[in-house]
């Protein structure tokens, strides 16, 4: 028979053995109060890949002496769901370890809900993509939600220092010398992936021969040359795209040119020069705005070139634009002020047109009353003239309230402040 890779051979049986992911298992976390007060309920572990998800179902199911089986939403059919229910009828209730869950099509999540509304049936569902978005809303109601973090490096280096002195299924009982350089590399560059990293370890193991006196050697060079660098993962159509331009965009709101940067690094990685673009230019209005109005022309100039560039150059005029937007003078004055007004449109608060604000370029206007009294504000020494715009209902609305976070809006306020004064 085949021997199983190292990371399948040295998961925890029991959750005391789950390494990192204190913020589920550590004491008093609901999970782990789960777990010790004997009392399961069906739950969706989520997270990116190698964190432990299925890791961690199997070590719940040691620990309360549950059987479990592993199933997947795609690769498994109703029929196997009906041969894990038998089997939980024969012993009472049984663990179902769901991977790729929010794959579940209605055919099979029908046949489930009853089985886990009664509790014979405990689905431990392992997605990678946010239950939120992906999972049906009936599914979703019955299980409890944990979200699983990237593994530190420092989490990664101690399950690889248990792979090497497990005696049973890792390394323990073979002369192996692993340098600490070595061990940090494997930890550092699976990206947070445990397993990539002991797969690493692995390949490191078996492919270095054993000298003929002393153990086998791992250097930080042979480690480099088992374990291929992992590429930085961003899904254009997952949960975690959305997070990074979130944090882009509220890094520049921030006015943090550095946590900005780092974040228009990881979009200029995955190639994402559309969503870049586009939001970049929603930033220059709706964050910096009239405070300094120069910096959409020139961030919409820095898209433009960035678009013809293309990537690696594009970079460059990105992150020009990313600079002068963090440091630039901010002023959500105007996204706030068109907000009020659709609210209150929304809200039915509409109210007729004063007649004399109604079209009089036709025949017959005159005789409905149309623009008779309007006050054209050129005839006006100052361009001005006090006069009722907004319908009655809405006469002594202001949406608009001005800031002067920036020399061009700060003219702005004085200029509003007084013609309301005079009004």
């Amino acid at each position: 028979m085949k021997k199983q890779p190292l990371a399948y051979r040295i998961r925890p049986a029991v959750i005391e053995d789950v390494i990192g992911q204190e913020q589920l298992l550590g004491k008093g976390e609901l999970l782990r109060r789960m777990v010790d007060a004997g009392h399961l309920s069906s739950m969706i572990l989520y997270g990116p890949p190698g964190t432990g998800k299925t890791s961690i179902a199997r070590a719940i199911s040691g620990t309360m002496g549950i059987p479990f089986r592993l199933l997947n939403a795609v690769m498994h059919n109703k029929k196997d769901m009906e041969i894990v229910v038998e089997e939980a009828k024969m012993h009472g209730q049984m663990i179902m370890i769901m991977d790729e869950v929010h794959r579940l099509d209605k055919t099979k999540q029908d046949f489930l809900l009853p089985h886990l509304e009664e509790g014979l049936i405990i689905m431990i569902g392992a997605t990678t993509a946010n239950p939120y978005h992906a999972i049906n809303p009936a599914i979703r109601s019955r299980c409890h939600i944990f979200e699983l973090v990237s593994l530190t490096p420092e989490d990664i280096k101690q399950a690889l220092i248990r792979a090497l002195e497990d005696t049973k299924e890792g390394y323990g009982s073979q002369q192996i010398q692993v340098d600490d350089d070595a061990l940090d590399h494997l930890s550092r560059a699976c990206g947070g992936d445990a397993r990539s990293a002991l797969n690493g370890l692995e390949i490191a193991i078996l492919s270095t021969a054993k000298p003929k006196d002393g153990p086998k050697h791992i250097t930080k060079q042979i480690a480099e040359k088992s374990i291929q660098k992992k590429s930085y993962q961003h899904d254009k159509d997952g949960d975690g795209h959305y997070d990074v331009l979130s944090a882009f965009q509220k890094s520049i709101r921030g006015s943090d040119v550095n946590a900005a940067l780092h974040y228009l690094a990881r979009l200029i990685e995955a190639g994402d020069l559309v969503s870049i673009c586009r939001r970049l230019l929603v930033i220059s209005y709706e964050d910096i705005g009239l405070a300094s109005p120069q910096a959409g022309e020139r961030t919409l100039s820095a898209i433009e070139a960035a678009e013809r560039l293309g990537f690696p150059e594009a970079r460059i005029p990105l992150a020009n634009a990313v600079i002068e937007l963090c440091l630039s003078p901010k002023s959500n004055s105007g996204i706030s002020a068109i907000d009020l007004a659709l609210a209150d449109l929304r809200e039915g608060g509409i109210g007729e047109i004063p007649a004399y604000l109604k079209d009089a370029h036709y025949k017959g206007a005159a005789q409905l009353g149309r623009g008779l009294t309007y006050k054209y504000p050129h005839d006006f020494s100052s361009g001005w003239v006090k006069q009722q715009y907004l319908p009655d209902p809405l006469k002594n609305k202001r949406y608009y309230t001005p800031k002067k976070t920036g020399k061009f809006e700060s003219a702005l306020s004085d200029i509003y402040n007084n013609l309301n004064q005079k009004s």
